[in-house]
């Protein structure tokens, strides 16, 4: 300051370096078909990112899921004016899963999230269309808060082709952006056994391709899921209407609607309306993942693999997969696209994430979700962080403004247990100067680099006890 008025003047000066705030780490998108698309003001959200905390925000913009019930008959065994057995068939039930997801997602520990709707689930004739879904993609790639994606109505996609095509259009928008990480299902051809390895072959002979740099932004999941959410059958006069009930033993003159049997046996059809609640959603894995992912994210970091996390409301995979036969899943020689399992243990839960590798699973680099995404947290983190400096002097005061901020935040990270090593040296290293990181030439070109490296924690995915005899001797 030019001082010319006498008296005293206070100067503050900044002694500490500028700082890098993480980012938030769980952010999923969902893309898919709802029943509306409509802002407060009643303007439309077709493909129009929205956020949302919970599933009232959900309903207030995008609505109720696809009615069922037209297609959906209750089998009865009657004996004696009492039935022995009730049994739900909803055959054909909706393509469009958003809802439900959006259920699932919630149930596991989800929290805000964002949703784009594709189109009007109403109009489609209930066919999901894979190019809807690759614009929702696009419009969802013009956010830069999203780290997470998922399709939860792409296994109604009529091919697999379909199916692993938009898979890896996703992939390829998490390369390029480096800021998110595909959260995959796999595709189950119709009339064909869900625990049939043709599945799986499918999924490893896709479009993903083989290409590292590809594989490691996503991670597949296994197999399809029996959710003990509820089927949506419309208001009571819809259910009422649509839901047929046949009688395979017993008084014949209960069959007709559901409504009519109200008016038959008032009790029978209260016991009608329970065995509906109990029918089970069969839902892909991907929305109850991204859940858990969250609630692992905010318990322990982004560090710590989603993994042997037990699923809620869940009742069991829609087959079960043993150690065996997980073995192939986990571990793929050829393409190294390996499969994460969702198991049922006794005693341990009836669905557990057992498995965190990438689809990059022969890497040593990038083979676990954790690691991945822990890169993916760091890069954003401290590239928003950096933009401060641009056309900052290209010079050692800088030089060491940019080291020391980056170094404080790694040794936070390091503390949270999210960096090996047992001092901030064996941890990480920053490195940023002329002939350690640059040339005179880069300098000349404006270009200032900093090269960062990490020791990442790994999840011990394999833990071996080794058991001999203690001789009496020793």
């Amino acid at each position: 300051m030019d001082y010319k008025t006498p008296g005293v003047y206070i100067e503050e000066r900044s002694t500490l370096p500028p700082s890098v705030v993480g980012v938030e780490t769980a952010i999923p998108v969902f893309i898919g078909y709802t029943e509306i698309a409509l802002d407060a003001q009643q303007q439309s959200l077709l493909n129009i990112p929205k956020k949302i905390t919970s599933m009232l925000e959900y309903e207030r913009f995008f609505g109720k899921p696809a009615v069922e019930g037209s297609n959906t008959t209750v089998n009865l065994w009657e004996q004696n004016n009492a039935l022995t057995s009730i049994q739900v068939d909803v055959d054909d039930p909706s393509s469009f899963r958003m809802h439900y997801a959006l259920q699932f997602y919630f149930e596991n520990g989800g929290s805000d999230c964002y949703i784009v709707s594709v189109n009007d689930y109403t109009t489609t004739g209930g066919q999901v269309s894979k190019a809807n879904l690759d614009t929702g993609l696009v419009e969802s790639g013009k956010v830069d808060e999203i780290t997470l994606i998922v399709f939860p109505d792409a296994q109604a996609l009529l091919s697999g082709v379909d199916f692993y095509d938009l898979g890896k259009a996703a992939l390829d928008q998490c390369v390029e952006l480096q800021d998110r990480f595909y959260v995959g299902d796999v595709w189950f051809e119709p009339g064909i056994d869900p625990s049939e390895n043709k599945n799986v072959v499918t999924l490893r002979g896709s479009s993903f391709g083989s290409l590292e740099s590809t594989l490691k932004y996503g991670g597949v999941y296994y197999p399809n899921l029996e959710t003990s959410l509820d089927f949506y059958f419309g208001s009571d006069s819809q259910r009422d209407g649509s839901v047929q009930i046949a009688v395979i033993s017993g008084d014949a003159g209960l069959a007709g609607t559901l409504g009519d049997l109200k008016g038959k046996n008032n009790a029978f059809y209260f016991q009608v309306l329970n065995a509906l609640t109990q029918a089970p959603i069969v839902l892909a894995p991907s929305s109850g993942v991204a859940g858990a992912i969250v609630t692992v994210d905010n318990a322990r970091g982004v560090w710590k693999a989603p993994a042997n996390v037990n699923l809620n409301r869940v009742i069991k995979p829609v087959f079960k997969i043993t150690d065996k036969e997980q073995q192939s899943l986990n571990v793929d020689v050829t393409g190294g696209k390996s499969i994460n399992a969702i198991r049922s243990f006794t005693g341990r839960g009836p669905a557990i994430i057992w498995g965190s590798r990438t689809l990059a699973g022969n890497s040593n680099e990038w083979r676990y979700i954790p690691v991945r995404r822990f890169f993916n947290y760091v890069e954003e983190s401290v590239k928003k962080a950096t933009v401060q400096f641009v056309f900052e002097p290209n010079d050692v005061n800088t030089w060491i403004r940019v080291k020391g901020m980056i170094q404080n935040f790694l040794v936070q990270q390091w503390k949270a247990g999210a960096l090996m090593g047992a001092t901030p040296e064996q941890a990480f290293r920053v490195k940023v100067g002329l002939n350690e990181t640059m040339t005179e030439q880069d300098i000349f070109e404006g270009r200032m680099i900093v090269e960062i490296g990490m020791a990442v924690v790994r999840p011990a995915e394999f833990i071996v006890l080794r058991f001999e005899h203690k001789m009496l001797t020793e």
